[in-house]
């Protein structure tokens, strides 16, 4: 612990690996080519080396128990030993193997049956995926891991005492599900003595601090909700251990209050995203608790002005006095390691720019700026590189701004309304009742990675590096051809990521070499980073589509990523409104659609599976978002032509509250992810009727277990009783590249198979 009266704190740090270590070893154990022990070992090797970084940095309270080697959320489960039955699961302390097999539906060396696997969704409005917990009326809780203590004992024999990290009991049920009318918070008596016990078991190892993660304080909470929260912690404020309650992502708005008054030694403020709400709690929470104060934003990669941060941590001061932490804004797992990892971006943009070993030493500069311990030159030096960066020629271009602002609204309509287009498309298409077709991406193999490797270190010319995705292409049609499919795809082998690729070609973007975060389990994501305006110089995907477009007599999709989504999935520049840089991205999509139909494409699919993530957490927020984010999508491609198919695919995503911004989209074509959920989704579509087409998924894309057709079958008997069958379409739930292609050939000629199967079944029952 430093002597500094005023501390700092880390809420969790990125558990991949400087090297992506993490997924290596996942991977290898996964196909049987390293042991479990090994697997282990490798966790362990991150986890030292995470905490000797932020003890090294000058971190005073680290964390623990933040380290998972899939999801936190499922983590969570295990310890509270809330298995699913399916998994078949003895009772015991869960292993391991459970764990994967909870998230993946097959377990790891095992001949054991594959299950469906757990439902997996979006961690409030981050490109986080959590594994959902799942509840029933008979769900029981019990200490069922020993996880969180080990990790705790491993950090204590370094020589450090951590903070543990838990989901919080209100979160938790929230944030679960179970079957229709359930309600999630009539678990609440029966979990909470089980985090007591939990509780009283960290204390008796030595914990001092446990830090209780409620994020749902940054959503809309009624008086039951509320209540639950001051009913949770009343209790497990008297186990005798130092809470401090963490809420992040959003204001605490209407919170504030019941956030203030619970019974505990500290809390944690967002103090980027809410930071009006700071001054007010640091008035509220009174007496002799404290606050951490999360001014450093832990999901975006810009240095922190401290000036302005500055500013606020003193009013803070000025009410606790030493009764302060300084903090990022949550966990910086939504962050690259380190920019001492980028040898190959420029030194100006990285003058701009703070990782999480970067945002480290901008909490303790801050402490030390604050409490009058730092030397004077490190505010100048922040000062002048957040004045470049304001300055600097490279973010505005005059072109781009006007043009953005000349956008009229007749610029975000089609010529006709879907019914009279869908008269045209399908006499242009002429396709089957129930036709088939995927969301874009083929398995991305490690022959496909290794020809781009080696194209990036010339190794190969940029002749011999197209020949060899031409072949790959061809391939993937002729497969794509010899099982039955109606609508084709090229297999996007060119493509080393939905967002990154288009970045790459488009001006405002760079990137980084090994700036990984975590996606999900073992995805991870290299986000674009937006830091001036953007333009598309030329066409990005047009050459790929024709050549594919030419080996085949069948209709082939052209493949874009929506504008939402390019910014949803990059870390995008904080100088403007994300609006505006959207409307920029829509105008340069736009330009690559009329490109795609001048060369002849009659269906283009605008990929917006972001468009729900990015919908802000408070209710009151959704129409000023929902209002440019479904213009941005218009703008993208209402220049076509009525016989161009628009196609759009969105997954893992709650639609009913947004079903009448999806409509107001006017795409074609919609293709949702239903699999997971058993087609829990398409009540949203049930209750509204949405007036075009739907291609609801019919295979989990995110496991590796190959579905039968007649659970194909099953799934489309279904949407066929809530949806009109001349408007369904057959897909999986999401692009196949981090599939292998044994279990794609396989899932695809199932699912053909399914198709073929219900048009007799529906033309019999019509």
């Amino acid at each position: 612990m430093s002597t500094h009266e005023i501390k700092t704190n880390v809420l969790g740090f990125p558990r991949i690996g400087q090297d992506r270590q993490l997924k290596k070893a996942t991977e290898s154990y996964w196909k049987g080519e390293i042991s479990l022990e090994a697997l282990k070992q490798a966790g362990a090797g991150i986890r030292k080396d995470n905490w000797l970084k932020m003890k090294q940095a000058g971190i005073d309270y680290i964390p623990s128990n933040d380290f998972s080697f899939y999801d936190q959320m499922l983590d969570m489960s295990c310890l509270l030993g809330n298995v699913p039955p399916r998994f078949g699961w003895d009772g015991k302390t869960i292993d391991l193997d459970t764990v994967f097999f909870m998230a993946r539906g097959l377990r790891p060396g095992s001949a054991a049956k594959p299950t469906t696997a757990c439902e997996m969704t979006k961690w409030f409005d981050t490109n986080y995926h959590y594994i959902v917990p799942e509840f029933s009326t008979s769900t029981k809780f019990t200490v069922s891991a020993t996880k969180v203590f080990d990790e705790f004992k491993e950090a204590k024999e370094l020589g450090i005492v951590t903070c543990p990290v838990l989901i919080g009991p209100v979160t938790y049920l929230l944030l679960g599900k179970g079957p229709a009318g359930f309600d999630p918070l009539s678990l609440l008596d029966g979990i909470l003595p089980v985090y007591e016990e939990i509780l009283k078991r960290l204390l008796k190892e030595g914990a001092a601090w446990v830090q209780m993660d409620e994020p749902v304080f940054a959503l809309d909470l009624d008086s039951r909700r509320l209540e639950a929260l001051k009913k949770a912690y009343e209790r497990l404020s008297k186990t005798g251990v130092n809470l401090f309650v963490a809420s992040y992502f959003g204001e605490l708005r209407s919170n504030l209050q019941t956030f203030a008054q619970l019974p505990v030694a500290g809390f944690h403020i967002d103090a980027v995203r809410g930071k009006n709400d700071v001054a007010q709690l640091a008035r509220a929470i009174g007496g002799q608790k404290f606050l951490s104060v999360g001014i450093v934003d832990g999901r975006n990669i810009w240095k922190n002005d401290f000036t302005a941060s500055l500013e606020l941590l003193k009013q803070v001061k000025a009410v606790l006095g030493s009764r302060m932490t300084v903090a990022p804004s949550c966990s910086l797992i939504h962050t690259p390691i380190g920019l001492g990892h980028e040898p190959k971006l420029d030194a100006e943009l990285k003058n701009w720019m703070a990782f999480a070993e970067e945002k480290l030493q901008e909490l303790v500069a801050l402490r030390g700026l604050l409490d009058g311990t730092a030397p004077q030159d490190v505010l100048a030096a922040n000062a002048a590189a957040i004045s470049s960066r304001v300055t600097s020629q490279r973010i505005h271009q005059d072109a781009v701004i006007r043009r953005a602002q000349a956008v009229q609204p007749q610029d975000l309509d089609r010529k006709s309304v879907f019914s009279q287009r869908r008269v045209i498309q399908v006499k242009r298409l002429n396709l089957p009742l129930f036709p088939t077709t995927t969301i874009g991406s083929f398995p991305q193999t490690m022959e496909v990675r290794n020809l781009r490797a080696q194209w990036k270190k010339n190794a190969l010319t940029t002749g011999q590096y197209e020949a060899a995705l031409e072949a790959e292409t061809k391939k993937c049609v002729e497969f794509q051809h010899e099982i039955g499919i109606d609508m084709l795809v090229h297999g996007e082998f060119e493509r080393n990521d939905m967002v990154e690729y288009f970045g790459e070609q488009l001006q405002g973007f760079t990137f980084t070499s090994n700036g990984w975060v975590q996606s999900y389990g073992s995805r991870y994501v290299k986000p674009p980073i937006i830091f001036g305006d953007v333009s598309r110089p030329k066409p990005m995907t047009v050459r790929w589509s024709a050549f594919a477009q030419g080996l085949t007599q069948k209709p082939m999709k052209g493949m874009l990523t929506g504008p939402v989504t390019i910014s949803q999935w990059s870390f995008v520049r904080d100088d403007q409104p994300r609006s505006q840089t959207v409307k920029q991205i829509a105008l340069a999509i736009r330009d690559e659609v009329l490109d795609l139909e001048k060369a002849g494409i009659a269906a283009i699919q605008i990929d917006e599976p972001a468009l729900r993530e990015g919908l802000p957490l408070r209710k009151a927020d959704w129409p000023a978002y929902l209002r440019w984010a479904v213009d941005a999508f218009r703008l993208s491609c209402s220049g076509v032509k009525d016989e161009t198919q628009i196609h759009t695919h969105m997954c893992y995503s709650e639609f009913n509250d947004i079903i009448e911004a999806i409509a107001e989209l006017d795409a074609d074509v919609i293709s949702i992810e239903t699999s997971r959920s058993k087609m829990e989704l398409l009540g949203a579509f049930e209750n509204f009727r949405y007036p075009n087409e739907i291609g609801p998924g019919v295979y989990d894309i995110h496991s590796p277990r190959v579905p039968e057709t007649a659970e194909m079958v099953d799934l489309l008997m279904k949407a066929s009783r809530v949806l009109p069958a001349e408007h369904v379409w057959v897909n999986p739930d999401c692009g196949l590249k981090t599939r292998g292609w044994p279990e794609v050939r396989q899932a695809l000629k199932n699912m053909v198979a399914a198709a073929k199967e219900i048009r007799t079944k529906v033309n019999v029952s019509l």
